[in-house]
């Protein structure tokens, strides 16, 4: 009943996060004495990724589930993989075409089921089933497939389906919703005080979706729900695990924590009381606990005194082997990892970028030849943008058109507004978990408010949150080409840039041999 978190990495000396991923001699350890049910990943290669979920399984006397956040494909934590845009990207094509959405939902869910099981996979905590109604939300952003409760549970459903093609199991989160939250539950405990009937009519409805769907699994969401339970947060509330999601709604698989470690709800108790009120709730699998020993024995003394039942613990650990039967009874997929991010899953992806895609009517932008510019390129963090590498299309197209690269970040970019040079504005900006807020900051709207009336912007690019898009529009006279990805990788950067300049995949060619197949 307990899943710990880890480094995907083979290496001690390559931990990101000591503080919650284990040394391998305390890794191997808890998994030879300790039964536990599983192991979450992040970080490596996705070839890397092979050899230790290998090393994980041999270590442990149990088949383990080895899940995964693989919300944008396996790509999007595991290098090499099939890296698709967020999901709101599915949303954007649903608002002219659901029936084309449904399809690339169907593929991404399929496409992530078949590579998450040639690396080990078995355990995908994807789809998002959260309804983003709240633009602020800093946490679920563009994570979600939109504002709509009908379209949400449609592409959910559709991604559900096409992961069935392949033994992993699927994932709706984070019960009851977390769509309309204004904070983040990896820092606080969010509070929701809609009424029953709006809970019920928006917010559960992807929910019923995914579960009429077959999904596998649920994972909890570290709110307040008042109209349901005053008390306890949705993880540790009966009320809701029990009597709403297996009762109300009828769902009879797993029921997983979000992580424990999470201040939404590591911070309502202790940790051995956490772990024995999500069990009293109805969870069957706990999620990065603070402390797995801690937590086992928590329970256990729980149900040496009574307070536990030894039908409430077989009734989790029925569902946990029937799910793990699911995994491990099947022809084992010997195919190569090579296999991984074939060419016609890398055109799904462009297809899905391409087809989401926002621009205004006045492209392209006209290059001037003979003036100096610069590529005035704006990130939430340096230190952690993941997605730019020295030869990202974002930096080496404008760089062709003579565009000279500055790269900043919204708190530090004050000292270009002394620059007078034609610029080439790309901003990099997305709700993320930790992030704590989901725009722009005060500070950075007054620089952009500044940069606008010298009129030295020219073309505008933003990747991410279209609610930052929808800020510039309504803030800075945006009467300049500009162009709007969900997507941060290099595909998202390649597609942007050639539909800003109007550039063709044979004249990239032309200019620049270093550009491959990935970028155009």
């Amino acid at each position: 009943m307990i899943v710990v978190r880890a480094s995907g990495y083979l290496f001690d000396h390559q931990i990101c996060y000591p503080v919650w991923e284990a040394s391998n001699a305390q890794l191997s350890h808890w998994l030879e004495t300790l039964n536990l049910g599983g192991v979450i990943l992040l970080g490596g290669s996705a070839a890397e990724l092979l050899l230790r979920t290998q090393q994980l399984q041999q270590w442990s006397k149990t088949p383990l589930f080895i899940a995964a956040d693989i919300e944008e494909g396996v790509g999007q934590r595991f290098s090499g993989a099939t890296w698709f845009p967020p999901p709101m990207a599915l949303g954007e094509i649903a608002k002219s075409d659901l029936p084309l959405a449904r399809k690339y939902a169907y593929q991404m869910g399929e496409i992530t089921a078949k590579e998450s099981v040639k690396i080990g996979i078995n355990w995908i905590l994807s789809p998002i089933v959260d309804v983003n109604n709240n633009p602020d939300n800093p946490v679920i952003n563009i994570r979600s497939f939109g504002d709509n409760p009908k379209v949400v549970s449609e592409l959910a459903k559709a991604f559900i389906e096409g992961a069935k093609n392949h033994p992993a199991l699927t994932t709706a989160k984070h019960f009851p919703g977390h769509g309309d939250t204004s904070n983040d539950s990896h820092l606080n405990l969010p509070v929701i005080s809609h009424d029953n009937e709006r809970l019920e009519g928006l917010e559960l409805v992807p929910f019923q979706a995914a579960i009429d769907a077959k999904v596998d699994s649920v994972m909890t969401a570290h709110l307040l729900i008042n109209a349901w339970d005053k008390d306890n947060p949705a993880t540790l509330s009966k009320t809701i695990l029990t009597n709403k999601l297996k009762q109300e709604l009828g769902f009879n698989g797993l029921i997983v924590t979000d992580a424990l470690i999470m201040g939404g709800v590591a911070k309502f108790a202790d940790s051995e009381e956490i772990a024995i009120k999500a069990v009293e709730a109805g969870a069957d699998i706990l999620l990065m606990p603070d402390d797995p020993e801690m937590a086992i024995n928590a329970v256990y003394n729980a149900v040496e005194t009574g307070r536990l039942t030894t039908e409430r613990i077989d009734e989790s650990l029925q569902k946990i082997w029937q799910a793990k039967q699911k995994l491990f009874n099947h022809q084992k997929d010997n195919s190569s990892v090579y296999q991984l991010s074939q060419k016609e899953d890398r055109k799904t992806v462009k297809n899905i970028i391409k087809d989401s895609l926002r621009y205004s009517d006045n492209l392209p932008l006209n290059v001037n030849t003979e003036s100096s510019k610069r590529n005035l390129i704006v990130v939430d963090d340096i230190l952690n943008a993941d997605f730019l590498e020295r030869q990202m299309p974002a930096f080496t197209i404008p760089n062709l058109l003579g565009y000279k690269l500055q790269l900043v970040d919204q708190n530090t970019f004050n000292y270009v507004l002394e620059d007078n040079q034609e610029t080439l504005l790309q901003i990099f900006l997305r709700g993320n978990p930790f992030r704590g807020s989901a725009g722009l900051n005060e500070t950075s709207k007054n620089y952009y408010h500044k940069l606008f009336k010298k009129s030295t912007i020219k073309g505008l690019i933003i990747y991410g949150s279209p609610y930052v898009l929808d800020w510039f529009k309504t803030e800075v006279k945006l009467d300049i080409p500009w162009v709007f990805s969900y997507g941060q990788m290099a595909e998202s950067q390649a597609i942007a840039c050639q539909k800003l300049f109007n550039l063709s995949a044979s004249k990239l060619t032309e200019m620049s041999q270093n550009l491959g197949d990935v970028f155009i």
